[in-house]
């Protein structure tokens, strides 16, 4: 066996193992939050609540998913967030106007996907950094919100098709079951598929990749439109459980998203994730802030408190995976 092949082994045994160690430190952190929330906070272990979380999860998980893809692509979507509150505004202005639920929401996720890949356009194809394409969307997609709005709700007549979707099924909220599909949909696509394997080499080298005949460009171009269809169908969700469209809606979403990607284990570098860890992400970040709103902490200082932990979390994240590779390779 060469040299060569003995190293490409062992990263690749390291790599899984480092992914492994990370999901089980987050399954104890889950355990410890759980566990010291619902001994010191009333409510927090009734079943309103845990209703409560699975829908505060699944506005942050689904579009999550797509998020991952970016990360590990290499890139960052800062947009997340008004790209849900503005899907969430067109699909009230189109209900209001007596269109077609169908057609309304069909029509809102591909605003979402025209706005993601135009965002994806100026990456791939003119060089613009992610982080300015997404943040110079952010800022549009937000004022144009508040804007059409006048900062005021858009309320459009009840729709039978979209209280299904503000419920339950089967006892578990409908945004939350949408969440789990998705999340075994893209795992699927990032594990066992020949773009889920060329999104990791574009974010592990893009010039090697491009080398080795992958369209890094299309890759690219392909990954914020999914992020934005996931932020659309976040807004149709959204829009159901509010009953109405809100240009301040899911303000703050991207920060969240983004923190539990990270959390999770995927690397701002690239070339590094898995869903199950940001699913576990996701999870952190929701009982932190459901568990501090029960407790009453000042709305500033949660903001604090979160900060803090989302920090502590992703720092021993890096120093776990540090001590990790040094006692693999030796260093």
């Amino acid at each position: 066996m060469s040299v060569t092949t003995t190293t490409t082994d062992r990263r690749r045994g390291f790599r899984l193992f480092a992914l492994d160690m990370n999901e089980i430190g987050l399954i104890v952190i889950l355990l410890l939050l759980y566990f010291g929330f619902g001994a010191t906070t009333n409510g927090f272990l009734s079943a309103n609540n845990h209703l409560s979380l699975l829908r505060d999860a699944a506005s942050i998980a689904i579009a999550a998913w797509a998020v991952t893809l970016i990360i590990i692509a290499g890139e960052i979507d800062v947009s997340v967030g008004p790209m849900v509150a503005f899907t969430s505004v067109c699909l009230a202005f189109m209900l209001k106007a007596d269109v077609n639920v169908a057609l309304a929401i069909l029509a809102a996720l591909a605003i979402g996907g025209a706005l993601g890949t135009f965002a994806g356009s100026l990456r791939a194809y003119f060089g613009v950094p992610s982080f300015v394409a997404t943040l110079g969307l952010w800022s549009a997609l937000r004022g144009m919100s508040f804007f059409t709005t006048n900062a005021l709700p858009v309320t459009f007549p009840d729709n039978a098709f979209l209280d299904i979707l503000a419920d339950n099924m089967f006892g578990i909220p409908t945004s939350a079951i949408v969440m789990l599909v998705l999340f075994a949909v893209f795992s699927f696509i990032s594990q066992k598929t020949a773009y889920g394997r060329s999104i990791f080499a574009v974010g592990g080298n893009a010039n090697a990749a491009e080398l080795c005949g992958i369209n890094v460009a299309r890759i690219r171009v392909l990954i914020f439109t999914t992020s934005g269809v996931m932020a659309a169908l976040a807004g149709v969700l959204l829009t159901a459980r509010l009953g109405s469209g809100n240009a301040g809606t899911a303000s703050g979403l991207e920060f969240d998203v983004i923190a539990a990607v990270v959390i999770g284990g995927t690397a701002l570098s690239g070339g590094r994730g898995s869903m199950l860890g940001t699913l576990l992400g996701v999870f952190v970040i929701t009982l932190i802030g459901n568990g501090l709103v029960l407790r009453g902490i000042n709305p500033f200082f949660q903001e604090v408190v979160r900060g803090v932990i989302i920090v502590a979390a992703v720092l021993a994240n890096i120093l776990v995976t540090r001590y990790r590779e040094r006692r693999i390779f030796g260093a």
